[in-house]
């Protein structure tokens, strides 16, 4: 019996001009497999003007229609892939992260191995993992894009502010007021990266918890917290400015500090697909390189 024809969204990274051959393998490799390319006007318009790409697509999307989709393919790094799925939001389109960058704890895929992961698909022999959101409500000033994160949100002083006063509450009990140029607020997904970097703890995807790590807390005292996903985190923020900033995956907005924040866990998940021959703690092996003798 003949085969459906996969139909692909496809994203990209607009800045990586350079890897137009990495880019030309992933493109032959889906005319290969006969797939139906629909790409986002962002990135085909970058590939027309500035790689030097020419290719011919089935469509040119500018909205995004999640019930058209098989797959989405990422084609970048970490945060082309974060971006990919704000845009795939609640249509839950499993991601194929295509790593054309350097880290890639996310999009774990290289260009020449996209053609052994499109035949475990055909096979049904590809894994999904599926990764929990963070969601955040405001109580006065709206966000204005899209409002979860797959890997963290921070809530963060502007750059010439003193540090913020950011007061926790979780399910209605007082935790602490932190006083710190910011508070991360990590999925497992997530703390491989800014939490990471602020000191929080490494969580192993599908724990089904949160992380709370301070940004240069005034106060030595303050250690990160885990706490569950089930839980709701309330934040208010006292800035000398009477603002600050949260970025949701990287994506920064400045609010008012009379806005209140809510944190909770979004009703739906990322699916992320990941080579059936990779775990999680192969990758932080090879991408943290635990083990490696510095001396060699």
């Amino acid at each position: 019996m003949q085969r459906r024809k996969l139909i692909i969204a496809l994203f990209g990274n607009c800045y990586q001009a350079k890897k137009s051959a990495s880019i030309q393998q992933v493109l032959s490799c889906l005319r290969q497999y006969e797939a139906q390319v629909h790409v986002d006007r962002e990135y085909y318009e970058f590939l027309q003007h500035s790689a030097g790409v020419q290719p011919s697509f089935a469509h040119v999307f500018d909205h995004y229609d999640g019930e058209v989709y098989d797959y989405a393919i990422s084609m970048g790094g970490d945060g082309t892939l974060l971006r990919t799925a704000s845009i795939v939001g609640a249509a839950c389109t499993p991601i194929i992260g295509v790593n054309m960058g350097r880290l890639g704890f996310l999009a774990d895929v290289r260009p020449d191995e996209l053609e052994q992961c499109l035949k475990d698909i055909l096979n049904g022999h590809v894994q999904t993992d599926r990764r929990s959101l963070l969601q955040v409500d405001t109580d006065g000033e709206a966000l204005q894009g899209y409002n979860c994160a797959l890997n963290d949100v921070a809530i963060l002083k502007r750059d010439n502010a003193s540090m913020i006063s950011i007061r926790a509450t979780i399910d209605g009990e007082y935790l602490t007021t932190y006083k710190a140029d910011g508070l991360v607020v990590s999925t497992p997904t997530g703390s491989t990266a800014y939490s990471l970097s602020n000191g929080g703890p490494i969580i192993v995807p599908q724990t089904g918890v949160f992380s709370m790590t301070a940004v240069a807390p005034h106060s030595l005292n303050t250690r990160p917290l885990v706490i569950p996903e089930t839980a709701t985190l309330q934040i208010e923020v006292e800035s000398r400015t009477h603002n600050f900033l949260v970025a949701i995956d990287g994506r920064s907005e400045s609010l008012s500090d009379t806005t209140h924040l809510t944190l909770h866990l979004a009703p739906y998940k990322a699916q992320i697909v990941k080579r059936s021959r990779q775990n999680h703690f192969q990758t932080l092996r090879e991408k943290m390189m635990w083990g490696a003798d510095s001396r060699d």
